[in-house]
């Protein structure tokens, strides 16, 4: 895509948005705005962009008034904000009028909602994975040993169960070993599963991660970094299946020596 003269991007934890600030600025972008949060955001991405307002998660009023006062019309989600946060919100009054609105209250709801607050400030959502295409999971081998017989086979039934999760909305990975499902994610995310599902395994489990079957690539996609294998490696996972072409290795160069370092196969299918 050609890239914006400007983009804000709204920051929630971990590396994204700092890869995703200097993919945006190799890509050309000129002006980028940050959206951070209290106790979420990496404080380091002020080094990457021009602008930084900081917030507390839930002062929806506020961010809609910066993005409003930067006169930016992009703007890209990246990163998560951590479940305990989302529980502990002190909502203004504009995010408890949007917070009433949802039936339901998930990242999704959340996310699409904030959306179409955005969308009413003239501020169009990109595609999350907007500047990081070279990012996306491969299909196939990615890094480590070929599958087993036996880890394909498991593989294979955990992927159909995930996408069955994904599609109800409860989470996007699960850990299976031998045919048996040992853990699946919710509201507590993809680490702790691995760190769930490991510890019942006893090592030699299979943890797979999808998109949801109509995933709304503005926010909420699939993620994995070097952390994740760092995880993994503790958990005793042998195998991480990810959905090519929608999930994101971020350090992807990093994330694939990790993996070969702990003798962990990283595929996308």
């Amino acid at each position: 895509m050609h890239a914006p003269a400007q983009l804000a991007i709204i920051a929630g934890n971990g590396i994204y948005p700092r890869e995703l600030a200097r993919a945006a600025r190799t890509a050309g972008v000129q002006k980028i705005f940050a959206i951070a949060f209290e106790g979420e955001t990496d404080a380091t991405l002020a080094e990457l962009v021009d602008e930084i307002c900081w917030l507390r998660v839930g002062q929806l009023s506020r961010m809609l008034a910066s993005l409003r006062d930067s006169k930016i019309s992009s703007a890209i989600m990246a990163g998560q904000i951590a479940p305990r946060n989302l529980f502990d919100l002190r909502p203004d009054w504009r995010a408890l009028l949007l917070l009433a609105k949802l039936k339901r209250r998930n990242a999704e709801s959340i996310f699409r909602a904030i959306a179409d607050e955005l969308e009413k400030i003239g501020v169009t959502l990109l595609p999350a994975t907007t500047f990081l295409e070279d990012f996306l999971a491969d299909k196939d081998l990615i890094a480590g040993p070929k599958l087993s017989r036996r880890e394909k086979s498991d593989v294979d039934f955990g992927w159909s169960i995930a996408q069955k999760i994904a599609a109800l909305d409860i989470g996007q990975t699960v850990v299976v070993k031998n045919g048996t499902i040992l853990a699946i994610e919710g509201f507590d995310g993809t680490n702790e599963t691995i760190r769930r599902g490991g510890l019942l395994g006893g090592g030699g489990a299979v943890m797979i991660k999808v998109a949801k079957p109509n995933q709304d690539m503005r926010f909420d996609i699939p993620v994995i970094g070097v952390e994740t294998i760092s995880i993994g490696a503790e958990a005793k996972i042998r195998v991480i299946a990810l959905e090519a072409g929608r999930t994101l290795l971020l350090e992807k160069g990093e994330v694939i020596l990790a993996a070969q370092r702990a003798k962990i196969t990283v595929l996308g299918r």
